[in-house]
């Protein structure tokens, strides 16, 4: 399964982003779509999965829950907006990990791409593809594709779209 992660594109899409959502077979969205025109363009590409973040409207999050668990061919997956990172956990996150156990834990609202485990919670993986989005003080625009097969992450790629603040 191919999976394009982005976050905060806070109501942006470029030609760059939907080239790289072809051929996937799910986008997963932590956060700060922006608009609803965001979730419907990703949409119509491939499945999509996501959570609202602190920008999104009544609408999105209507449509999108804060905290997003779910399995996708053994790997079970926990996604949330604002969650931070290994050592450094948003408040209550640390329980969650704790009760849900999830081997990925996915996040955005940084604005900063890491890609790291944590030993703590049995070498969980944590995800946090940056902004895609040209809202910021992001200098990159950044998102993550990979691939799950028998429930483990292989062939992850960090993806540099340019500066957020360049004429696309």
């Amino acid at each position: 399964m191919k999976i394009l992660l982005l976050s905060d594109t806070h109501g942006y899409l470029d030609d760059q982003i939907l080239s790289h959502a072809k051929g996937c077979d799910e986008i997963w969205h932590c956060g700060d779509f922006g608009t609803e025109e965001v979730a419907d363009k990703l949409e119509q590409i491939a499945a999509l999965r996501g959570v609202y973040g602190n920008i999104d409207g009544q609408k999105l999050r209507i449509r999108f829950p804060l905290i997003n668990v779910f399995e996708v061919d053994g790997l079970k997956v926990m996604m949330t907006h604002i969650g931070g990172y290994p050592g450094r956990y948003a408040p209550g996150i640390k329980s969650k990990l704790k009760e849900l156990k999830p081997q990925l834990f996915i996040s955005g609202h940084s604005h900063i791409m890491k890609v790291m485990r944590d030993a703590e919670f049995n070498n969980l993986l944590h995800i946090n593809p940056g902004a895609a989005g040209r809202e910021g003080f992001h200098s990159v625009r950044t998102l993550v594709k990979f691939q799950i097969k028998q429930g483990k992450i292989n062939s992850v790629f960090a993806v540099e779209l340019g500066s957020r603040s360049m004429n696309v």
